[in-house]
């Protein structure tokens, strides 16, 4: 009955060892899991960008507006007999350069 117990516990120690340090264990199965919850949440946002993708190519399927905002923003098109304004931001050399010539102005309208 002895050798029955003792082989018993030697066999209850071999599957504890395998259980927590051979393959697929429970170490093993943790990084798993938390592998597959990543990849979940990649998979997320990868579904939200195609639905956006898919949403954008029916846009330009479907009507023009979508093909001239596009032609306007990203090639600088402008329509036929439409007039494009550019404003340029003031810059030092743009300040310094309208301050002479207020001052010229003033000048000139003082005389």
């Amino acid at each position: 009955m002895r050798i029955i117990s003792l082989l018993l516990i030697v066999f209850i120690v071999l599957l504890q060892y395998r259980l927590w340090f051979g393959k697929n264990s429970v170490p093993d199965y943790l990084a798993l899991k938390d592998e597959m919850q990543r990849q979940q949440l990649a998979n997320e946002k990868l579904t939200q960008r195609n639905k956006l993708i898919y949403a954008d190519i029916d846009d330009l399927k479907s009507g023009l507006e979508a093909i001239e905002e596009r032609a306007r923003n990203e090639l600088g098109m402008i329509k036929q007999g439409e007039t494009f304004f550019r404003l340029i931001p003031n810059n030092r050399s743009n300040n310094k350069a309208n301050r002479q010539h207020k001052k010229l102005t003033r000048s000139s309208l003082e005389h």
